[in-house]
């Protein structure tokens, strides 16, 4: 039961979820900064559906199809830069508010670092808790007040990826320094 609990937390809480769950939040709750159709529509589509395409296109992709929970981690890589690229460009192309910005550029950043992290340097540090912690931290950032309840989300998904076998700690909390870092480097950057 445990295990069946774990597995349906951990794929309710892939980053595409929750970047759509944080834009859609944002769009709804900040009405000053964040409820333009066009920039929500691009953030949807740059940072939850591409990224999210890497699941069902594994079956279709000779290079990947065969290779199970490994080539589904690299493809799921390679959407998420392809995704986050876009969105980063889009946000330019279409002078979307720097508050966007600072969120692409984050997600953008942490992209490319948990990359240069996993492949190159050969650390295993985790997609799922840094695609976890940033939505958390821009809420918090952005929202305040009852957004620090969205930290409980952290304890329970470092446990669901833990009991399915797909981290460790430290891979956990790799992922979501790597995220929270990025974040507020974007603050820095931008605001």
């Amino acid at each position: 039961m445990k295990a069946k609990a774990a597995k349906i937390i951990s794929i309710i809480t892939i980053a595409p979820i929750m970047s759509f769950c944080m834009f859609s939040f944002l769009y709804v709750a900040d009405s000053g900064h964040f409820q333009n159709l066009t920039n929500y529509l691009l953030a949807v589509i740059c940072f939850a559906f591409i990224p999210i395409l890497a699941y069902p296109l594994q079956k279709f992709l000779p290079k990947f199809k065969d290779k199970g929970r490994d080539g589904q981690r690299k493809l799921a890589f390679i959407f998420v830069i392809l995704g986050y690229t876009l969105g980063l460009i889009s946000a330019f192309i279409a002078k979307a508010p720097i508050q966007y910005l600072m969120i692409y550029i984050s997600y953008f950043l942490s992209g490319l670092i948990l990359t240069f992290v996993n492949k190159i340097l050969k650390i295993k540090a985790s997609g799922h808790a840094c695609g976890v912690m940033g939505p958390v931290v821009v809420c918090i950032y952005f929202l305040g007040n009852f957004s620090w309840l969205f930290l409980l989300l952290l304890p329970i998904v470092f446990w669901a990826r833990m009991k399915i076998g797909r981290h460790t700690l430290k891979e956990l909390l790799l992922g979501a320094a790597v995220s929270l870092l990025c974040t507020l480097l974007a603050i820095i950057i931008i605001l």
